[in-house]
């Protein structure tokens, strides 16, 4: 099964609200809570202009936003380590979970679904 850009775009904007609500969902420590809002601000960012049905501005093509969440992906595996060793278990389990989820996303999600044509911004 393939999620298409609509249930994407969808389950982008659930992460932002989970992102924005984990600090306190999870009594997440100061540095963690600091870098996972600002990682729900970065990813409201990303969805709000990628272009595919739930994005706003449409400028960031779908495959693009796809590359960039592979490196996110990737780039939280250290973070969350780093973060839990300054932090806590906590730190480090809640962003390595984060990880996970974010990687199986990229995974099961064709890039490639967007139904918003290109000339017309629509």
């Amino acid at each position: 099964m393939k999620l298409n850009s609509r249930i994407h775009g969808a389950i982008d904007y659930a992460v932002v609200v989970f992102l924005f609500l984990s600090p306190t969902l999870f009594d997440l420590p100061e540095i963690t809570s600091i870098f996972t809002y600002i990682l729900g601000v970065i990813h409201l960012l990303l969805t709000t202009m990628t272009k595919f049905e739930f994005g706003v501005f449409k400028l960031i093509p779908f495959r693009i936003h796809g590359i960039i969440e592979l490196i996110v992906s990737l780039v939280l595996i250290p973070v969350a380590f780093y973060l839990g060793n300054g932090e806590g278990d906590v730190s480090r389990n809640f962003y390595l979970v984060f990880v996970i989820v974010v990687f199986l996303t990229w995974l099961i999600t064709d890039y490639k679904s967007s139904s918003v044509n290109p000339s017309t911004n629509r």
